[in-house]
């Protein structure tokens, strides 16, 4: 697998574990059998959210928006999805470097 293959497959696996473990806004992630795609679709967008810097605040927003217009959930209050949108942003989007052996430092 390539560098980049790996690092949007970990961006997208973190990104994956925020929304089911902390949003999960239609509260299936409780039963073991319910498949831990269910709200992939979303994951796109939120990573271009991170990646051009938006807010906690507007990621809590657009979580807001997706539960009422998208799942017809209702509109719950931008405050109620922020600590979601905080570990969204806690996120590092930056390429993990991977470390070699140790050299020699090259001394006697």
């Amino acid at each position: 697998m390539s560098d980049r293959r790996a690092h949007a497959d970990r961006i997208t696996d973190e990104i994956r574990e925020v929304l089911v473990r902390d949003w999960d806004p239609i509260g299936v992630m409780d039963d073991p059998e319910w498949p831990r795609d269910e709200y992939d679709s979303y994951i796109g967008e939120i990573h271009s959210y991170l990646a051009r810097g938006e807010s906690a605040e507007f990621i809590a927003r657009h979580l807001c928006f997706i539960e009422d217009s998208r799942m017809g959930l209702g509109q719950l209050k931008e405050s109620a999805r922020l600590p979601v949108a905080v570990k969204l942003k806690a996120i590092d989007l930056s390429p993990q470097v991977q470390n070699g052996p140790a050299r020699p430092s090259g001394g006697a």
